[in-house]
């Protein structure tokens, strides 16, 4: 569903990496139990293409004769050398390893290193550390960036880990009665919560508290996270007509009251507590603010509304700090995705615009456990044949079309700095990244094997590129597109997990006009024979024909991303 922006007409200039100190506690700091070990990771120097940092470890678990200390690098930065370790890397992953004269590590003890490294783009702190194999900065006790509950609870650092997803029982019978859908009905996805009607239940369907019921069913002895979206702002979705909602762009006291209230006092009933409850919070939303309004070439009517009336910063803040509250409750806010925030000019803005709405209407940046992105979306997780520091004949991969001055090539790349960007900008440094990668495999026999030819730097990236989009822009029922990774948590280095938010076999808006009382407009996007606007550079939009209104079951789609999915089924 989400957008990208024009294409910059001239080459940016590099802009140094972010540098930072991990988190690091220290052993008996008041209210803080003791963790494992503490790791604190400072850039000390940095410049264009290279860096220098010091690294101490603290262990606080029983004396060491030896030690071994790995990360792993968002970005593309390598170790060149180093002092008082040894250190190797293969491909992002860096192990430091004592040196014969400093393998003893007493309890309470601390050992120090440094090297020096070259990157290019952002220089991030990487977001863990494992000492002989156990995660450092992380505890079972107090973090002081999460505070506990009043109540007694408080929340885990991921909430994925060690836990099964709810089975959205809807959902997986559409998806059982399709041929060779029982494949993936077991899997996990988004309930999502779009109209002040869908809280009780639309049409006879399940409500809220139905699906908690459920939820707890499926739970057993063990932990269960039911995954809700949470989308139905005044005015929402500014610059698509698919997915426009119910509520008008002034009707914000109608969103608090009638819509978010309700919803929060569900979640807080006792009945629910020992469910772990996932928010993904308005999705297109807050990166519509800083797109899609003027000056820019983007911008839309509605979206410049929404802006000056200031009812989506008002809604998210009440949103988080109304669902926040509780220990069994995490909010993930939309941070879009690479193709449409991944430019300089987007990237820093939407996380100061996210950090404007975690503080509004009495929300803190503690009522926001991290970021989802991608959602309903089908922007690559990785791709594997160019990366954006290749060049071909001359050009850099950001000169390409495709990739158009963009700094960020795949989904994984981009959220994994977007939360590094998101601690820089004060939110905590145990935030978490949600990847939805529910369509975004795009297997099937269209998938690249291998970098495409050098003739030219347009045709090294579109001979390898995963995603088979017409332009990074399109969103609506593309074609070609597969399922993706399937649901797992804890998949990389600061992602909490990969998954399927967007239900497989829902449409994202309708391919042609259709009378209905949702709220929802025709989108040009949907239309297959649109020949685009400024978002996706005046191309085809992609989309497939014959597509119902969006949320609507699809069964065409469904099929399609079944026979593409990648991994395969």
């Amino acid at each position: 569903m989400s957008r990208t922006r024009t294409a910059l007409l001239a080459a940016l200039a590099l802009v140094a990496g972010a540098s930072g100190t991990a988190l690091a506690v220290a052993p008996g700091d008041a209210g803080i139990a003791a963790v494992p070990c503490t790791v604190d990771y400072k850039v000390q120097n940095q410049w264009d293409t290279g860096f220098t940092a010091a690294v101490t470890i603290t262990n606080n678990t029983t004396a060491k004769s030896s030690w071994s200390l790995k990360w792993a690098y968002a970005g593309n930065q390598k170790v060149t050398s180093g002092w008082n370790a040894k250190i190797s890397q293969s491909g992002t992953a860096v192990t430091a390893a004592n040196e014969s004269y400093n393998g003893t590590l007493a309890t309470g003890g601390s050992v120090s290193f440094g090297f020096q490294g070259t990157y290019s783009g952002t220089n991030a702190v990487p977001a863990t550390f494992t000492l002989d194999g156990v995660t450092c900065n992380v505890d079972g006790g107090t973090d002081p960036t999460n505070p506990p509950d009043p109540g007694g609870g408080s929340k885990v650092d991921n909430p994925y880990a060690g836990a099964k997803v709810y089975v959205n029982p809807e959902w997986s019978a559409k998806a059982a009665a399709e041929p060779g859908g029982s494949r993936i009905s077991n899997q996990p996805t988004g309930v999502w919560l779009d109209r002040i009607a869908a809280i009780n239940g639309v049409n006879g369907g399940m409500g809220l508290r139905a699906h908690l019921d459920k939820a707890l069913e499926q739970k057993g002895s063990g932990e269960l996270v039911v995954q809700l979206v949470i989308y139905n702002l005044p005015g929402r979705d500014c610059a698509a007509l698919a997915s426009n909602g119910e509520l008008g762009a002034t009707e914000i006291d109608k969103y608090k009251t009638q819509y978010i209230d309700p919803i929060a006092a569900i979640l807080a009933d006792p009945k629910y507590a020992s469910l772990r409850i996932v928010n993904t919070i308005e999705i297109d939303s807050l990166p519509n603010l800083v797109t899609n309004v003027s000056p820019r070439a983007t911008a839309t009517a509605n979206c410049d509304t929404m802006k000056a009336n200031g009812n989506y910063i008002k809604g998210v803040g009440y949103a988080l700090n109304k669902l926040g509250d509780a220990p069994n409750v995490y909010n993930y806010v939309d941070a879009g995705h690479h193709g449409w925030i991944g430019w300089d000019d987007n990237f820093s803005t939407s996380v100061q615009t996210i950090k404007q709405a975690a503080t509004a209407e009495g929300a803190t940046v503690n009522d926001v456990q991290g970021f989802i992105t991608n959602t309903a979306n089908y922007s690559a997780l990785k791709e594997q044949y160019f990366t954006i520091n290749d060049s071909v004949g001359g050009k850099s991969v950001r000169e390409s079309k495709w990739v158009d001055w963009n700094r960020y090539t795949d989904e994984l790349s981009f959220a994994q700095a977007f939360r590094q960007e998101a601690v820089n900008q004060g939110f905590a440094s145990g935030v978490g990244m949600l990847i939805d990668t529910s369509r975004n495999g795009w297997g099937g026999s269209a998938r690249p094997t291998g970098p495409g030819a050098t003739t030219d730097v347009d045709t090294y990236v579109n001979g390898g590129r995963i995603d088979r989009r017409i332009h990074v822009g399109n969103w609506c029922n593309q074609s070609g597109a597969g399922l993706g990774e399937r649901p797992k948590a804890s998949p990389a280095a600061g992602i909490d997990a990969y998954v399927w938010i967007k239900p497989p076999g829902e449409s994202d808006g309708s391919s042609s006009a259709i009378a209905n009382d949702e709220g929802k407009g025709f989108d040009r996007m949907c239309d297959p024979t649109y020949t685009g606007n400024p978002r996706n550079n005046n191309n085809m939009s992609g989309a497939l024909p014959n597509a119902p209104l969006s949320g609507h079951w699809f069964s065409a789609q469904f099929q399609q991303l079944m026979q593409n999915a990648y991994p395969a089924l």
